[in-house]
């Protein structure tokens, strides 16, 4: 079932890490840095995922920036990058569905599902940070590292809340509660054993 630093679940690998590392996301101290991370482009889209943000463009568009807004439609919210679908970023920086509240940067998207005006929370790759999907002949999930997310890393530690379980929407979102609940087995039982 191990493979080195691996578990394997229904052909799916999954990090050790993610059951082994603390992170619970602190938007006070970060600021939704994940959200502002300097680069051309933002988080990786799956492709029925633009179908649905296209429908709830108009909801979403309302929460954003002019800016923002400008960029979205002049040049469309995603590119095929390398035969990898991204969000754009605006200014190098900004994905380009971030508005901010408080000085805190936050995703437009979720704020029309938190407002009850969309069941699309937010793309799967935003919702899982810091695990990342890679493929490699299937899913690889990994955990993601930035220097940006320490008050994660802090608060998670405090708080003794693990990687995996701060993550356990998104990972049951992508994969199912019965998958998600055969990883916390596994991990479980790995941890008793050791």
């Amino acid at each position: 079932m191990f493979l080195n630093n691996f578990v394997s679940v229904e052909e799916v690998l999954i990090s050790k890490e993610i059951a082994d590392s603390r992170f619970a996301c602190d938007l006070n101290k970060c600021k939704g840095a994940c959200c502002t991370l300097e680069s051309d482009f933002g988080a990786p889209l799956l492709e029925d995922e633009i179908g649905k943000i296209t429908e709830i463009l108009p909801v979403v568009k309302k929460y954003l920036p002019a800016e923002h807004v400008r960029e979205i439609e002049r040049n469309g919210f995603y590119e095929n990058k390398e035969s990898e679908l991204v969000i754009k970023s605006v200014g190098r920086r900004a994905c380009v569905f971030v508005y901010y509240e408080n000085g805190i940067a936050k995703c437009s998207i979720e704020k029309a599902f938190l407002n009850n005006e969309t069941d699309f929370k937010k793309p799967l790759s935003c919702h899982l940070f810091p695990i990342r999907i890679s493929k490699f002949g299937g899913d690889v999930l990994r955990y993601e590292k930035f220097s940006e997310c320490l008050p994660a890393v802090i608060n998670g530690t405090q708080k003794e809340i693990k990687l995996i379980d701060f993550c356990s929407e998104p990972l049951e979102r992508a994969y199912g509660k019965k998958w998600f609940s055969k990883l916390k087995d596994i991990f479980e039982s790995e941890n008793v054993n050791a």
